[in-house]
């Protein structure tokens, strides 16, 4: 219940919250106003007139100084401490070498969704339907359920016709699967962005978590360098470990593959490094602003514990209203510093005003 979840707080009670960069994080909250994205569905949605003026309002304060910056949030938004232990990870945009032609070097496929594939709602959840399956296959005969990675691996789908580029590596094309996007550099010339475009819907299971309970490693050990090396190291039991996280995705080509621009998020907005967080979208809703306090000065590219992130994404292991996926870049240093991120945290969302006395009034 939202009554359990928040905990009203205040500015001047959130440590470093004076000492971010407010521009950057308005810069990020006003592309949800371009198109009209901001705050449409989801728990904390907001109504048409009450978008547009935040957003008029947003515009102004984006044309003044950093103070004004500041001033926009703390006017316009209620702080509301989320009340569960936090926890945060990084993610990142591959940029790996691809063809769109399968040959020796480049073997492993990214595949399209399947026709008819369906996210699966309580409105068209059939009967008897399996309460962990999130997606599925809508045919002639109704709602099916979609093969599991470890069918796909063993050729469930290969008569279809969905496979539309190659990598040179199954790690990297595992990994494409758990980042969510990539950017690919293809033998052909020129290049290609591939972003989510549906899963089987066959829950997730981290593979380093499955290597921890069988005494493989700890979590500090498997991290993503971790978890690559072993990887590396034992071949002959790679892929019954892939196997073992069910969940597959599918992906689609997007047009722009400018480097210059992230990669393409939850929103259909491209995500922007170090204020991007993906979130459990059954918690949050898209265009929320968070403030993450984590012990990050540490980190390479982050100089400071707390940061104001816009909540700009999901993914399959985003699970809870205090868990955070940090967008960090592209290509591999940007990847290094995503493996390095895991990291409790004190998550504290704003909430718009016209939100916020309703949540107030639950609270009590």
């Amino acid at each position: 219940m939202l009554t359990d979840l928040y905990i009203r707080t205040s500015f001047a009670e959130m440590d470093q919250w004076t000492s971010d960069d407010h521009k950057a994080a308005l810069s990020a909250f006003l592309r949800f106003c371009d198109g009209n994205h901001l705050l449409r569905t989801g728990p904390f949605k907001l109504g048409a007139k009450d978008r547009k003026a935040l957003c008029q309002k947003a515009e102004v304060a984006s044309e003044a100084s950093a103070d004004s910056a500041r001033a926009f949030f703390e006017t316009e938004f209620v702080p509301f401490e989320i009340a569960r232990n936090g926890f945060v990870t990084g993610y990142f945009e591959p940029e790996l070498g691809a063809s769109r032609v399968k040959s020796e070097r480049h073997f492993w496929p990214l595949r399209r969704a399947p026709q008819g594939l369906s996210t699966v709602k309580p409105g068209n959840r059939p009967k008897g339907w399996p309460s962990e399956l999130s997606y599925g296959r809508m045919t002639k005969a109704g709602l099916r359920p979609l093969p599991n990675r470890a069918e796909i691996m063993a050729g469930a789908l290969d008569d279809e016709d969905l496979e539309f580029v190659y990598l040179e590596d199954p790690i990297d094309a595992f990994f494409i699967h758990v980042q969510g996007s990539a950017r690919l550099k293809l033998a052909e010339g020129g290049a290609m962005r591939v972003g989510f475009a549906g899963k089987s819907g066959h829950p997730y299971t981290s593979i380093a978590k499955r290597l921890v309970e069988r005494g493989e490693g700890t979590p500090d050990q498997l991290t993503m360098s971790g978890l690559r090396k072993w990887l590396s190291d034992n071949p002959d039991k790679r892929d019954e470990l892939f196997a073992q996280n069910q969940s597959y995705i599918f992906f689609r080509e997007i047009e722009d593959a400018d480097p210059e621009k992230g990669p393409i998020g939850a929103a259909g907005l491209p995500l922007v490094p170090g204020r991007s967080i993906a979130v459990d979208l059954a918690q949050l809703s898209l265009g929320l602003p968070l403030f993450v306090a984590a012990d990050l000065a540490g980190v390479d590219g982050f100089n400071a514990d707390a940061r104001l992130m816009i909540a700009d994404d999901t993914g399959s292991a985003i699970k809870g209203p205090a868990r955070g996926d940090l967008f960090i870049g592209s290509g591999e240093h940007a990847g290094k510093i995503a493996g390095e991120i895991r990291h409790r945290a004190k998550m504290t969302v704003l909430i718009p005003n016209a939100l916020a006395g309703a949540l107030q009034d639950r609270n009590g």
